[in-house]
């Protein structure tokens, strides 16, 4: 039986004459749409979606204590063009580096990406809302993402004539290096941080009482009015010649002030939690995401409170590990990177390991500390066994990577060590006498490339995405986005490429 996309009837490309720029932008997107249905992406991730999707009806159901019908025909159908438009949009998206709004005027303004993202109909096109492209994004886990990289990966290394390559990916060399996702926060002061707190509070308890439910309060806007006076007094006072004295003034003033919102926020939403059915409008859904919020942030207000004191009243050092850094991520870490204009990075370590060619082949966001190069080195290779079936034949890496435990260890199993060694004197003397460890050195320069295009072109110089569940899975789509867009360009058999 044909497929739903061979059924429907779709308008088809204009030709653009003119514009050498956007023909080859055109023949790429031509050349991703077949990877996408030779590799068989769509239909697995369509099959996963609607298991997943199943699943969820049948737990709604249950909870409702409602007998399970199966989905009719149209509504599968439906689902199912929904979610090869997810996963279209998501890679398009990736590839254009525009955040939802913008993708979506993109979209409607190009009818070549309405093609890719199979949103065109003869009768009308219906473009994403930005709300939509949004569900998109989230509407598979991290880990059915990174099933379908893998199998991308193992279609491009052992089955090639399936995907029309002239020859198959190699795996004899892989080559690694660590990077920082930066999160999206501003820097993180500590005192700043009492004022993302009275904010949040403020701003939660505001929300409830336009929606019904007041208690005796002064004006919440007040409050917000003394703590932004107490900011800019922290701000300037590093110009007095007092300044040490004067900062430690306004922090005692802005523990006072953060301790007395704290106190309505408390309340209000104690009385909200108790009396939301009666004296507001909100659903229950809405009732726990304002409770969430405001819970969250009394829960680490204290330890704010103490880390501010301990640094600017005290005057002691307080260790990273133990630092807030942001109320609202807590997944993030202090990185030193001791570089040109990042010498101190806020946010998590992400490993990537590409092949010869420059496809992506692991790869990993560290949601805890990063347990070192060389942990990581080791957790990867072990992934890359389990995909590919085996080792690859060598691996390279900057210094970072070696130790000779590690070394030990990639002899015992088999794989060539062409990670930089931290002696000078034993790196020239490998650079001299090693020709393999020499050319792989040399090829591990791309490597920083390969980091900066995957940070800069694909994840967007800043990652926008809330919470390491949320960021994860957005640098596991870019990684699929990246070889697509990697493949695209590899020459095409012989024979294919001349018919074509």
């Amino acid at each position: 039986m044909p497929s739903l996309e061979q059924l429907e009837f779709r308008p088809r490309l204009p030709v653009v004459v003119g514009n050498a720029d956007y023909r080859q932008y055109e023949e790429r997107l031509l050349r991703m749409d077949e990877l996408l249905r030779q590799s068989g992406l769509v239909d697995d991730c369509v099959e996963r979606c609607t298991t997943q999707w199943r699943q969820k009806l049948k737990t709604q159901a249950a909870r409702a204590k409602k007998c399970f019908h199966e989905p009719s025909a149209k509504q599968l159908t439906r689902y199912q063009r929904i979610c090869r438009q997810a996963l279209r949009c998501n890679l398009a998206r990736q590839w254009i580096g525009k955040e939802f709004r913008l993708f979506s005027l993109r979209m409607a303004e190009s009818s070549l990406l309405q093609w890719f993202c199979q949103v065109d109909r003869l009768e009308q096109v219906r473009v994403p809302s930005k709300s939509t492209l949004e569900r998109y994004d989230k509407l598979m886990p991290e880990a059915d993402v990174r099933e379908l990289v893998d199998r991308l990966n193992q279609t491009a290394v052992e089955n090639a004539q399936r995907l029309e390559l002239e020859q198959a990916l190699r795996m004899d060399v892989v080559l690694a290096d660590t990077t920082c996702i930066e999160a999206n926060i501003h820097f993180p002061a500590d005192w700043v941080l009492l004022r993302d707190a009275v904010r949040t509070l403020v701003k939660a308890v505001k929300v409830i009482r336009q929606h019904g439910l007041k208690y005796r309060m002064p004006d919440p806007d007040q409050f917000l009015r003394q703590m932004n006076r107490l900011s800019i007094e922290m701000g300037q006072s590093r110009r007095r010649s007092d300044s040490a004295k004067r900062r430690k003034v306004v922090l005692r003033r802005m523990k006072v002030l953060a301790k007395q919102v704290q106190a309505h926020a408390q309340r209000y939403a104690q009385r909200l939690q108790a009396d939301w059915r009666e004296q507001t409008d909100l659903h229950e859904g809405e009732m726990k995401q304002i409770a969430a919020r405001i819970a969250s942030v009394v829960d680490q207000l204290p330890e704010a409170i103490r880390q501010a004191h301990e640094r600017i009243i005290g005057g002691r050092k307080v260790e990273n590990s133990e630092k807030i850094l942001s109320l609202y991520e807590p997944d993030v870490h202090v990185i030193v990177r001791h570089k040109a204009g990042a010498e101190v990075e806020f946010g998590n370590t992400l490993l990537l390991v590409e092949q010869a060619a420059g496809l992506i082949v692991d790869w990993k966001l560290c949601k805890p500390s990063s347990p070192g190069d060389i942990a990581l080195m080791k957790e990867s290779l072990i992934r890359m066994k389990q995909v590919f079936g085996s080792y690859p034949g060598a691996v390279g890496g900057d210094r970072g990577f070696a130790s000779k435990s590690s070394h030990r260890w990639l002899e015992s199993e088999g794989i060539g060590d062409a990670t930089c060694p931290r002696d000078p004197h034993e790196l020239s003397q490998r650079m001299q006498n090693d020709i393999s460890f020499r050319n792989i050195q040399k090829r591990r320069a791309q490597t920083e490339a390969r980091i900066g295009i995957v940070k800069n072109a694909f994840l967007g110089v800043t990652l926008r995405s809330k919470g390491f569940k949320h960021r994860e899975l957005t640098v596991t789509w870019a990684v699929l986005a990246h070889n697509l867009w990697l493949l695209a360009v590899l020459p095409k058999e012989p024979a294919l490429a001349k018919a074509a």
